[in-house]
């Protein structure tokens, strides 16, 4: 018995510590859903003004009548309310609420015929409706079932016309049948409204979508949300692949982000995996290497990279002196992000190659040395992008081939350092200025954003801001599809 309880131990740890954590979290809070609650009762109101009603015929007594064109012309939410449902998803709930309504008759008694309009009102209607969530098999966040109960206490009915008031014993025998067929279209108005239109607003939430010509980014859910009273917490993949090799990936041996506070809208926290992932992908997708020759070679430099190589290049072969001289960089290795609570860095690794280049013929190389950077990382959010903005902070150099050449390359440390935060940083800043998108869906965007830095991750406290209406939004979802389907 006991060992058996030890396996089951063992069997727990190592599942346990094979889970993957999260490169990227986001959390939305009490705040962020009391800015949704506007956006959903409206939304909820017009798709409960649109329903529909089958048309209504039969006889009571003497009378013969016919209901149709049912409108509903009003629908007033004295209470309505949007929460959370630990453990399910969101709650929206209406209470002691009324709806207008208006229909045709057609009304043959004995040998009269009557034609006119019905004013009427449901009163007391509550509905009860609660949104699953999940994952899908994709990864995406959707709305999987909906739970609702509605009801409608009671319901008032005015004739208008010529025999308005001898019709109006038909009232208690109509309004019976009424109140039981708009109930029954309550619920699947708003099973449409989650389960078909809210969903295909969830679509527009990238999942695994490509950032540039070199990578993708995978934002996939890894557990179906976890739902509590105060917040809806979501665990995405949050890694960079490099789109000619999606497989070789960087394992996430990060620290899970930790959101603990609840004050503003909406929280998303990124660990030093989700950068590194990206850097790596960017590393192995080849595009930390530049040549530096001809035009693009400061003079400066170049003077004073022909003047320290000036012996190697009389011992080697004089005629190289006037050639044009290049500094080729290469990083031997994916550049590592560090992230403390007093900012984040990255430190980059490469290979400097000093080389002759004679016309007509390969180039001659003089030397390669090791450089040795750290820059700092400013994170900022705009909209939904994440943009990182580098300053150059550490610069050494040293030789791959002797102690004595590196004493000679102690010269050429401050140039190349003010030639890397010159040239080379405007060129990275202004690559990565453009951000990536984070998974929010089209037409939410983060506003108001603070940036937290913890050690091994950061957290981004922000507001949400609605640049479309719910109803807007769906509809371009809608519009797209279409015109992606011609």
């Amino acid at each position: 018995m006991a060992s058996c309880t030890v396996s089951i131990l063992f069997l727990l740890i190592v599942a346990m510590s094979a889970a993957e954590p999260p490169g990227c979290k986001i959390r939305i809070t009490n705040r962020g859903l009391e800015m949704l609650k506007y956006e959903t009762q409206k939304f909820v109101v017009e798709e409960l003004s649109n329903i529909t009603m089958p048309e209504m015929k039969g006889n009571e007594g003497r009378f013969e009548y016919t209901i149709n064109e049912v409108k509903i012309n009003e629908l007033n939410l004295t209470y309505a309310d949007l929460a959370f449902q630990p453990g399910l998803g969101l709650l929206f709930e209406v209470q002691n609420s009324s709806i207008a309504l208006s229909f045709q008759r057609r009304i043959l008694y004995w040998f009269f015929y009557d034609t006119g309009a019905i004013n009427a009102s449901a009163e007391g209607v509550n509905i009860h409706t609660v949104l699953h969530m999940t994952k899908d098999e994709l990864g995406r966040l959707k709305i999987s079932n909906i739970t609702c109960d509605a009801s409608i206490g009671k319901m008032k009915m005015k004739f208008t016309g010529t025999l308005g008031r001898v019709y109006d014993f038909l009232a208690t025998f109509l309004t019976t049948g009424m109140r039981f067929l708009l109930n029954q279209q309550i619920c699947p108005a708003m099973n449409h409204a989650g389960l078909v239109l809210i969903n295909s607003l969830l679509e527009t939430i990238p999942v695994r979508t490509e950032v540039d010509k070199y990578v993708g980014i995978d934002y996939s859910l890894l557990s179906d949300p976890v739902v509590t009273s105060r917040s809806l917490d979501m665990d995405f993949r949050g890694m960079f692949f490099e789109l000619g090799n999606e497989n070789n990936t960087l394992v996430n041996y990060a620290v899970n982000p930790i959101v603990r506070e609840y004050d503003r809208m909406v929280y998303l926290g990124l660990s030093e995996y989700f950068f590194d992932s990206g850097l790596y992908s960017y590393y192995k997708a080849g595009i930390f290497q530049m040549n530096i020759a001809n035009e693009r070679m400061p003079k400066d430099l170049e003077m004073l990279l022909r003047t320290t190589y000036f012996g190697t290049i009389m011992m080697m072969n004089p005629a190289l002196v006037e050639y044009p001289i290049s500094l080729r960089l290469e990083l031997n290795s994916a550049p590592k992000t560090t992230i403390k609570t007093s900012g984040a860095t990255v430190a980059v690794t490469a290979i400097a190659t000093v080389m002759v280049l004679p016309p007509g013929t390969a180039p001659v190389q003089l030397s390669s040395m090791t450089m040795e950077a750290k820059f700092n990382a400013k994170v900022s959010m705009k909209g939904k992008r994440l943009a990182v903005l580098a300053d150059l902070r550490r610069f050494k150099i040293f030789s791959n081939q002797s102690a004595l050449e590196s004493l000679a390359l102690i010269p050429l440390q401050g140039p190349l350092k003010t030639m890397l935060q010159i040239s080379i940083v405007p060129i990275i800043n202004n690559w990565t200025k453009r951000g990536v998108s984070i998974p929010l869906a089209d037409g939410l965007d983060f506003v108001e954003e603070v940036v937290e830095y913890h050690n091994g991750y950061l957290i981004i406290g922000a507001n949400l801001h609605f640049s479309k209406g719910l109803r807007e939004m769906i509809e371009r979802k809608i519009q797209t599809d279409a015109e992606n389907a011609i």
